[in-house]
């Protein structure tokens, strides 16, 4: 399987690398050893039903931005698989259940949940893991 990593955009990055450290550290996520042992990670996958992959990938993609603000959300990638356009996964790494459970409250993420019966095949499907080699690159 093949995938790619949904830009956010070069000149956001550039912009947020050449801002402050501070500036610059939020726009990239945080070094493998500030990951908590045992954070909470899970790895998604959604599937576009025929015909609505554009739509999906449209609604979201303004995750990336809006997941990536939240500082309870330590690590936060989209990708898509190029062999199988629509076919979206998620990588996500919370310090606790609980900084996950909030995140899943939030306003966008429910709004974004309500929009996937329409566009995508089954829904949701979702492995929870545990980040195991702490602080180790």
């Amino acid at each position: 399987m093949t995938i790619k990593i949904m830009p956010i955009g070069l000149a956001a990055c550039i912009a947020a690398m050449t801002a402050n450290p501070l500036t610059a550290r939020e726009a990239v996520g945080i070094p493998y050893a500030d990951i908590p042992a045992g954070a909470y990670s899970i790895v998604a996958q959604v599937r576009a039903k025929p015909g609505k992959e554009a739509e999906l990938r449209a609604a979201t993609l303004p995750l990336v931005a809006l997941v990536r603000s939240d500082p309870k959300d330590l690590v936060y990638f989209l990708q898509e698989d190029r062999a199988a356009p629509g076919h979206f996964i998620f990588y996500e790494i919370f310090a606790s259940v609980a900084d996950f459970e909030a995140h899943n409250a939030m306003p966008y993420v429910k709004d974004w949940f309500a929009k996937l019966p329409q566009l995508t095949e089954g829904g949701v499907d979702v492995m929870r893991m545990e980040v195991l080699g702490h602080g180790q690159h």
